[in-house]
């Protein structure tokens, strides 16, 4: 999971999903803007208006916890 105050594509999450996909191909979720303008308002309030808030990225991180694949032993 990346999160960034930013576009996703071409950000950090971009560099990370090429490097798992030529490495270690796992589940991702890339946190951020995805393919929008911007949009003005106080910082905290632009924040929670695009789900990039701790409770947020939480619920998020344990959606892709979930989609993990099992380990072989």
């Amino acid at each position: 999971m990346t999160a960034e105050e930013a576009q996703v594509a071409g950000g950090l999450g971009g560099a990370v999903a090429e490097l798992l996909g030529e490495h270690e191909p796992l589940p991702l979720i890339r946190v951020g803007m995805h393919d929008r303008f911007g949009e003005s308002g106080d910082p905290q309030q632009l924040l929670e208006h695009f789900e990039l808030t701790g409770p947020h990225i939480a619920r998020l991180a344990e959606t892709v916890v979930s989609r993990r694949r099992p380990e072989h032993t």
